[in-house]
């Protein structure tokens, strides 16, 4: 399967690795950035491989079936609409775009085309993340109470200014988009999807050079009755603490933590359909980063939806939906009042100068 990536930058090597992982045929790669291009050539032996400045080339010259799209996120949408309409399968980094109009722009498109779109939350193919799932969807929770999502993260200013488009509202967004959206992600999904209310409070605290939140907090309420937590910051001092996912129902209490909720902490149900100890030591996994090892399994979903033309286990919808929640706290801090879903179109440009 003809294969090629647009976008160079920091999680670039996650996706060449992968397509390798899956045998995928690399044709081309692209970066307006011919440093950040040739630093991947280097690294992964792609002298052979098609190199683009501009993707409109690539997509002209070199056919793929296959995209990844990892630019900066305010480019995600466009780039996107561009590969549907010249007939490609897609895998979107996250967030699949920054306003609800573009992810249903995407969405309706690719149906139009009969192409494939995967949004790029790796996390959901995680050891631990698989194995709680497998759980909520047998029932063994029982009636869900309340799940929380907490990201503590570090992000500095060389992180910044390596790449200036990061904490703008134009291309970015803050903590809650750039860095805790895959933990977002998994608490909407694993509390039944459809999200009734939302109160959130956002503030940028310690970083005054960019122009989003490095904090936000959110209660949320589930069409199902039941309640999430979701805290999210880019402020922990002086490194990356941790990403945990709880989960609380009258039968069940689960804890994934980790680097990025890559293992099970905890591990309680009612049924003692397993040994806990053995789902602790058997379920966990020891990634060098944070962005696990989830990567090589979503590629070999989303090759095998192509091939059998099914949808991917992470498709579009799910990528609006987790963008949905983000711009719903968003929308929430703006007005100062609670959000109900389903939202009509919101943007980050809507936050323009929230913090100025």
């Amino acid at each position: 399967m003809r294969y090629a990536l647009i976008g160079c930058g920091r999680i670039s090597p996650n996706h060449i690795a992968a397509a390798r992982n899956n045998g995928l045929e690399l044709v081309g790669i692209c970066d307006v950035d011919e440093l950040a291009m040739m630093d991947k050539v280097r690294k992964f032996d792609l002298w052979d491989v098609a190199r683009y400045a501009d993707y409109h080339d690539l997509l002209e010259h070199e056919r793929p079936e296959l995209v990844a799209v990892c630019t900066e996120s305010g480019r995600h949408a466009a780039i996107a609409l561009d590969c549907i309409d010249a007939g490609c399968n897609l895998i979107v980094e996250k967030p699949i775009a920054l306003s609800l109009a573009d992810a249903d722009e995407i969405i309706r498109r690719a149906e139009e085309r009969g192409v494939k779109v995967c949004a790029n939350h790796q996390n959901r193919f995680n050891k631990s993340v698989q194995k709680i799932r497998e759980a909520v969807d047998r029932g063994r929770f029982g009636r869900m109470f309340y799940g929380t999502a907490h990201i503590r993260w570090c992000r500095d200013w060389e992180y910044y200014h390596r790449a200036p488009w990061r904490g703008t509202w134009e291309q970015d967004g803050g903590a809650l988009m750039n860095q805790c959206i895959h933990n977002i992600d998994l608490l909407r999904w694993m509390m039944g999807g459809e999200v009734e209310t939302v109160m959130g409070m956002t503030d940028r605290l310690d970083h005054d050079y960019i122009e989003a939140e490095d904090l936000g907090i959110a209660i949320v309420r589930f069409r199902n009755g039941s309640y999430g937590i979701i805290e999210g910051t880019t402020d922990v001092y002086p490194r990356n603490l941790e990403e945990t996912l709880y989960l609380f129902g009258d039968k069940g209490t689960v804890k994934a933590g980790g680097t990025s909720v890559n293992v099970i902490e905890e591990w309680r149900f009612s049924d003692q359909l397993d040994d806990p100890t053995q789902v602790v030591r058997e379920f966990g996994e020891n990634p060098p980063n944070v962005y696990g090892f989830g990567h090589t399994p979503l590629y070999a979903d989303v090759i095998d939806a192509i091939r059998t033309d099914r949808d991917p286990y992470v498709d579009a919808r799910a990528g609006r939906d987790a963008l949905e929640l983000v711009l719903a706290i968003y929308k929430s801090q703006k007005t100062g009042l609670p959000v109900h879903l389903p939202m009509e179109d919101f943007s980050t440009l809507d936050m323009a100068g929230e913090f100025a």
